[in-house]
């Protein structure tokens, strides 16, 4: 269910997100947002994420006995230069939306880079969420600016989106996150120590667990069920994702669809390595997002 957006009109303000937002390679192109990479290190060697290394790389390398993967910010410089580019392909202001400083120094690192270029002219949002719980933000943003929207405007979606979106998760193990200073030891040990599959959300801008359940299916119930709840019978957007999961992640989508009857959007997705690396393989979530005027007009009959 992924309409068919307008072309996108000459717009004075450009939006910057960083690669955690997972947001679709079509709406990042048609929207002209630009896309700066984290960093990933496994083995020694440190990459960019989706340039240099992919989903498929972090969950061999996590399921491989013995290897470990770690995240790191893009650098200022990394900012620096990707704020003056769409300055110079003609943008007048700047919103960069980004994954919460509760989980990265990214935002951090994108206001310093604000502060380098003009902090009249650049605008950096914490969405306080991750993957598309920070994309549906930077979504809203884009299109924001593709009306031609002014700078206060575009941040304002930006802002409203991020504080109404829901992000929920499941995990087959705790252990990456609290690897990775993403969970605190002793909700990691709420799976290890009672075998238990505990539903994660994202609550101001950090991991905390919802509630425990027994078994994976059970889990994957009750993301759907808090899926809907979090719909509230409001048109809204929704984000599937995954790592090395897909076809739990199709089966998530397709019960998603047939619960909420007002769901404008929906996009299902691997997450990349900056987040793969911390929720390890088999992890499954959603994020659900109001639609309202981010969302473009409905599709087509019989378009999905």
């Amino acid at each position: 269910m992924t309409p068919v957006d307008e072309p996108p009109r000459p717009q004075p303000v450009a939006v910057v997100t960083d690669s955690s937002a997972y947001l679709p390679a079509r709406l990042v192109e048609q929207y002209s947002v630009e896309v700066v990479p984290l960093y990933v290190v496994m083995a020694g060697h440190s990459g960019r994420e989706g340039d240099d290394i992919g989903p498929a790389d972090v969950a061999r390398a996590l399921g491989t006995r013995g290897h470990h993967v770690s995240t790191s910010r893009p650098t200022p410089g990394d900012f620096v230069a990707a704020y003056r580019r769409r300055l110079a392909a003609g943008a007048e202001r700047i919103v960069s939306v980004h994954l919460s400083a509760e989980l990265s120094g990214t935002v951090d690192a994108a206001r310093l880079a604000a502060a380098q270029v003009g902090e009249h002219v650049v605008t950096v949002v914490d969405s306080r969420s991750a993957a598309m719980g920070n994309g549906f933000a930077v979504l809203a943003a884009a299109r924001a600016a593709a009306r031609g929207e002014d700078m206060a405007a575009v941040t304002a979606a930006a802002r409203d989106t991020a504080a109404a979106t829901r992000t929920l998760f499941v995990v087959d193990t705790l252990e990456h996150l609290r690897r990775g200073g993403r969970i605190g030891h002793a909700a990691s040990m709420i799976g290890t120590a009672l075998s238990v599959k505990p539903v994660l959300h994202v609550a101001d801008g950090r991991v905390v667990p919802l509630e425990k359940v027994r078994t994976s299916a059970r889990a994957l119930v009750r993301l759907v069920q808090r899926g809907v709840e979090a719909a509230a019978g409001r048109p809204v957007m929704v984000a599937v994702h995954h790592l090395a999961a897909p076809e739990r992640a199709e089966r998530l989508a397709a019960d998603l669809e047939e619960r909420i009857p007002e769901l404008q959007e929906l996009y299902v997705s691997e997450l990349g390595a900056a987040i793969g690396a911390h929720v390890g393989p088999g992890a499954v979530g959603l994020v659900v997002a109001p639609a309202g005027a981010s969302s473009p007009p409905p599709p087509e009959a019989g378009e999905r």
